[in-house]
């Protein structure tokens, strides 16, 4: 009789072990992250997966913000698109119009019962992803600001005050000075140099830097950055250019490099550059909000948004499409948030996050660290909302190509800007040619 039992009981445990295992519902992630920030996603994903069982999160890299989304459109066009694509705030305008490509981020919540609530966020990150009807298009993921980085020791060796950094423009400049008096050889640079020195010099000085409140108001937006201001500026850099007090290092975030080795003393650069300073910085360093003009009225405003978001892609199932949201709902949490600014130098995207670092004395153990919040949570007006504009990635070729000539003293500002903005409209105009509707 007990051998029966044994028998039986061997039997079932048999047919159990021969049940297909729960299926796991994965959710493919492309992303543009590398080094230290490919890490910092890799964590999510594991930590996401760690946390439930029904979906696993699958990161992978796809080159550049620009590589990525090449390969994404001709992936939907092949019928095999990520159900995740990390996409660079430039890019929001061409996702927008990409109908049928996405699925609004809001929607994709809203259908899992998970409620979006704007007020939670903080304005000028979400205000940057959001239609004009208040729903949620794409999830800000690394969201990031422009900010001024600056050697604390070299400042006090040309007699500066490390706990004093220059606030406007010609304090730049006079710091610049003294900074090269003093024998350093690259007082400042600038990284991201249409996003630093128009872009965000726009919305910070409350000033237009496209039409149709920088796009938002439609595709007939066009560029209007040769302005007097804008104009004014320019000239102030190339003279600082002339003077050895400006150094051009290069497109893109090249210039980085040259303020992580000591070579330049300040630099204009995006908020997330703060874990790479603190990794391979070997001087003492500050951070400041970006300089203005304190004659312009209405400044300072807020600076621009920087990063990437997260689309959803269409053409998924529906089970497929709440793993998402339930990815994003993770995301959301206060102390995931919390982590993720601390150790990236990206904003929080929530005010409870921002409260929560706050609250932890981190902003006090790391003074600095919290200039990029500052920047952004000042209520946004239609000239500071941020810049959304189709064919941005071309523009901004576009623009380092006039300043380049200015820096290299073969035009004037007004020259280059005048230019880049008729160059500019006229890939404004083929976007709104190519999505009429």
């Amino acid at each position: 009789m007990k051998t029966r039992t044994f028998l039986r009981t061997l039997l079932a445990v048999a047919s159990l072990a021969a049940l297909p295992a729960h299926a796991q519902t994965e959710i493919q992630w492309w992303h543009s992250m590398t080094g230290g920030l490919n890490d910092w996603v890799t964590g999510l994903a594991n930590g996401f997966n760690a946390s439930q069982k029904d979906y696993k999160i699958v990161p992978t890299y796809k080159g550049s913000y620009d590589e990525s989304m090449a390969a994404s459109i001709a992936a939907f066009r092949a019928g095999n698109a990520p159900h995740i694509l990390q996409v660079f705030e430039v890019g929001t305008a061409t996702m927008m119009a990409s109908k049928g490509a996405i699925v609004p981020v809001g929607k994709v919540l809203a259908d899992a019962g998970y409620k979006f609530d704007a007020k939670a966020y903080i304005p000028a990150v979400v205000g940057y992803y959001t239609a004009p009807s208040g729903q949620m298009l794409s999830f800000p993921l690394n969201s990031s600001t422009t900010v001024l980085n600056y050697n604390k020791d070299a400042f006090k060796k040309a007699g500066l005050d490390a706990n004093k950094p220059p606030q406007t423009w010609p304090e730049v400049a006079l710091a610049a000075a003294k900074l090269k008096a003093s024998g350093h050889a690259c007082p400042f640079t600038t990284s991201w140099q249409s996003w630093t020195q128009l872009e965000s010099f726009s919305t910070w000085h409350n000033t237009l830097f496209a039409s149709e409140n920088n796009g938002f108001g439609g595709t007939g937006a066009r560029l209007v950055f040769n302005s007097p201001l804008h104009v004014r500026h320019i000239e102030n850099l190339a003279n600082m250019a002339k003077q050895g007090l400006f150094h051009y290092r290069g497109r893109g975030n090249k210039p980085d490099a040259a303020f992580f080795s000591g070579e330049c003393a300040m630099a204009t650069a995006s908020s997330s550059t703060y874990a790479s300073i603190k990794k391979n910085a070997k001087f003492d360093f500050g951070i400041a909000p970006l300089p203005y003009y304190p004659d312009v009225a209405g400044t300072p405003q807020n600076t621009v948004i920087g990063g990437a978001s997260l689309w959803v892609m269409s053409g998924k199932r529906a089970a497929e499409y709440k793993g998402v949201a339930n990815f994003f709902n993770y995301l959301t949490n206060p102390e995931i948030q919390a982590k993720s600014h601390q150790e990236t130098g990206y904003l929080p995207i929530t005010l409870a996050s921002f409260a929560m670092t706050e609250k932890s004395g981190f902003y006090k153990q790391n003074p600095g660290t919290d200039t990029a919040v500052n920047q952004m949570i000042r209520k946004t007006t239609d000239k500071s909302r941020g810049i959304r504009l189709g064919n941005m990635l071309q523009i901004r070729a576009i623009v380092d190509e006039e300043l380049e000539q200015v820096w290299g003293g073969k035009k004037t500002a007004k020259q280059a800007l005048d230019e880049a903005v008729k160059r500019g409209n006229e890939q404004l105009e083929r976007f709104e040619k190519a999505n009429k509707s």
